[in-house]
């Protein structure tokens, strides 16, 4: 989906789980969107755009209630599929786990 401010404001103010990415796909976060984020999704995605700026152009999202066990396995896919985290994420890289799902 196209990252905007229409679109933020058009989702649910629900938990869960994102990626976000450039124009070409390259990711740029893995988030989530927890109890501390007052609107759920929209608060994280619109603190992501603000973040990242003109870079972040799409992202996708699951809804789900368990976040943060979630958010731990997207980021252990994106470590087994890319060999690192995205930049401003690397201090997670020693937190979790290791995935070999292939």
């Amino acid at each position: 989906m196209d990252l905007d401010g229409e679109t933020i404001a058009s989702l649910p103010a629900q938990l869960g789980v994102y990626h976000v990415a450039d124009a070409d796909g390259t990711v740029l976060s893995v988030g989530y969107a927890g109890a501390t984020h007052l609107f759920g999704i929209r608060s994280a995605l619109e603190e992501e755009l603000a973040f990242h700026g003109s870079r972040a152009t799409k992202f996708r999202f699951e809804f789900t209630s368990n976040y943060r066990s979630r958010w731990d396995e997207l980021l252990m896919l994106h470590l087994h599929d890319f060999g690192q985290l995205p930049s401003h994420q690397q201090a997670e890289q020693s937190r979790v786990g290791r995935l070999s799902p292939d």
